[in-house]
């Protein structure tokens, strides 16, 4: 006779050891100024410390540099002057706004077409009971293409097909989320993240231009981020699927919600989403993997003439070519063709006005880091302009020369690092614009081309921020979570995280270590190490 289901486990239990733990996090996380004045105070501590390091007569020999670099500070006349004449100029200059912003217009109109939510319920709903935790994985990893839209559209989704499917809800609301997070910052696809981030590192790298390092672009990672993608989506499935919903079935989480005080019994919004695509939307979704082969097509023939002007001087298209100084436009292409397809299909873009409406929306959401790219900007720009980062990366790496750590051991320490400041920098652009100001060079001078140091950073950034109670998402799946356990807190999210983030940090350092010590390129023209 099977044994019946134990009880739920005490909130005050489940919330004992994790809630202490984040909660010291929490109080350590609030105790730093928001991202704005953060970056403000990293910009006038770096001009008093360039300023001191001026007067002490501060010199670096940059390798491949044809003269000394001398550190300059900002609080002298040079300084002011350079500042209040180049300061809009630092703005409008960084580059993730070129890279960023229209592949953004392009995402929006894909997004707010419902092309992308749609794709995702399909893949949701046809997918037998066996194969769901595997596709919520999957799925759940590649959201992030819709950014942190992906946080409050696949955990409910995936929570309603597996109640659909007979399985546990509450599993694939927290696998789903998971994935979302832990995973956040792979694709296989080039999105506007790829582009953030090789704006960042080209920002950098182009104030060391005797380094010889290959250009950075949105797709200088891809090989390495398609690879991880399905690795960790497929990783995400055997843990919902073998961990979090065995262990919601032992401590007896109800699968049924709970309305909440005050709410009448209609169904959650969990409830009443559809994951069966209507009859419009799936002639939308036909229509549009049509238009994106039709496109393809049309990018192969253009290309591969034998006199493409998408070539190089000898004819190729590695390292660098038109070809790949198109990445921008072609992602930016390939999303308003399927997005305007889609919704002139299921008519949701009728018009350009309905187009720009959907790019308005898109940039209204990027509205925080438009203000942000401000101080980001002219904080790169000094870093860069006085000096500092040359003599950090200098001393740097010859510190770690010094005691021979130059090898993967090098890689692991940087990914730990970016880990931990993960759990109180909550903002990706925000903390790979303080680490590669310093690593970029670093790693160069050690001989690692920046697309690898970026791609380290990939696997750092992401697995921890689904056990942050900075992350602002964590408290928007505690009130779903609530819906089944009413009594769960930030301590009963960190138990159900967990199994998420050492395997997938593990494993994702064990698939940036299989391209390392194979010599594997990470994207188009981009490798490992320089020369």
């Amino acid at each position: 006779m099977p044994s019946a289901p134990t009880s739920p486990a005490p909130a005050g239990r489940l919330r004992g050891a994790g809630d202490r733990l984040l909660t010291g996090i929490e109080r350590a996380g609030n105790r730093l100024p928001e991202p704005f004045m953060l970056f403000l105070i990293l910009f006038l501590i770096t001009g008093a410390v360039s300023t001191i390091m001026q007067m002490r007569g501060v010199v670096v020999e940059v390798p491949g540099a044809e003269e000394p670099t001398v550190v300059k500070g900002l609080f002298t006349g040079e300084g002011l002057t350079w500042l209040t004449t180049s300061l809009g100029e630092n703005y409008m200059g960084f580059p993730p706004l070129i890279t960023v912003m229209p592949i953004l217009l392009g995402i929006g109109i894909a997004q707010h077409s419902g092309l992308l939510a749609a794709g995702i319920r399909k893949l949701f709903g046809s997918s037998p009971a066996a194969l769901l935790p595997y596709v919520v994985g999957v799925v759940g990893v590649i959201s992030s293409i819709m950014a942190d839209s992906a946080f409050v559209v696949v955990p409910p989704l995936a929570a309603l097909v597996f109640k659909a499917a007979g399985r546990h809800p509450v599993a694939g609301l927290l696998g789903g989320f998971a994935a979302a997070g832990a995973g956040y910052s792979t694709n296989i696809v080039p999105t506007s993240l790829d582009a953030l981030f090789a704006g960042i590192t080209t920002s950098v790298v182009e104030t060391f231009p005797g380094l010889g390092a290959t250009a950075v672009n949105p797709v200088s990672n891809w090989f390495f981020n398609i690879a991880s993608s399905l690795v960790l989506g497929v990783l995400a499935g055997v843990i919902i699927d073998r961990v979090i919903e065995p262990r919601l079935l032992r401590q007896g989480v109800p699968r049924d919600e709970v309305p909440l005080e005050g709410e009448q019994d209609t169904g959650s919004s969990v409830e009443q989403m559809r994951a069966k695509l209507s009859p419009a939307e799936n002639r939308g979704l036909l229509a549009a993997v049509g238009a994106g082969v039709l496109l393809t097509a049309i990018v192969l023939v253009a290309a591969l003439l034998p006199d493409s002007p998408w070539r190089n001087e000898d004819g190729g298209f590695l390292p660098k070519s038109p070809l790949l100084s198109s990445i921008v436009f072609l992602v930016f292409a390939y999303f308003v063709v399927l997005g305007a397809v889609y919704g002139a299909v299921v008519g949701t873009l009728r018009s350009t006005r309905d187009a720009v409406a959907m790019m308005t929306a898109a940039i209204t959401e990027m509205l925080p880091f438009l203000v942000l790219a401000f101080v980001l900007g002219n904080f790169i720009a000094l870093f860069n302009w006085s000096g500092i980062g040359s003599w950090i990366a200098v001393t740097g790496a010859a510190g770690l020369e010094a005691i021979g750590l130059t090898g993967f051991g090098a890689v692991l320490g940087f990914i730990l690092l970016a880990s931990v400041l993960n759990l109180f920098i909550i903002s990706g652009s925000g903390m790979w614009t303080i680490m590669a100001a310093v690593f970029v060079p670093m790693f160069a001078l050690l001989g690692y081309e920046p697309a690898f140091t970026q791609a380290a950073f990939r696997v750092g950034d992401s697995a921890t921020q689904v056990i942050t109670p900075m992350n602002p998402y964590m408290v928007v799946l505690l009130g779903m979570l609530r819906r089944y356990e009413p009594e769960a807190g930030l301590g009963t999210l960190f138990a159900r995280m967990l199994p998420f983030v050492v395997p997938f940090w593990l494993v994702w350092t064990a698939i940036l270590a299989v391209f390392f010590f194979a010599d594997l390129p990470l994207g188009p023209g981009n490798g490992i190490r320089l020369g």
